[in-house]
């Protein structure tokens, strides 16, 4: 298979395998904890803990895009800052 067309990098690389572990670790858990614990959270509507990733991973995308546009290709904070955002998506959604 040619794969020429993308261009895998050691960070591409890196941000498919953790999108397919957090998607399998997320499988794993339901698997052992059917029903994903619905929950009324902050933005007063119920969401299960695929809804909760689905809600960090996009903002996380948001956090990285803007700070692409606004600081530069230096990705180490908006990481971390995606990091906590996730951790607070998790306990207030």
């Amino acid at each position: 298979m040619d794969l020429s067309w993308m261009a895998w990098t050691l960070p591409t690389s890196l941000f498919w395998v953790c999108l397919a572990g957090l998607l399998i670790a997320m499988g794993v858990w339901e698997y052992f904890s059917p029903g994903g614990n619905p929950r009324v959270g902050i933005l007063r509507f119920e969401t299960t803990r695929g809804d909760r990733l689905f809600i960090s991973l996009l903002g996380s995308a948001f956090i990285h895009l803007a700070w692409l546009g606004l600081v530069g290709p230096n990705l180490w904070w908006a990481l971390g800052i995606s990091l906590v955002y996730a951790v607070g998506v998790f306990r207030t959604v």
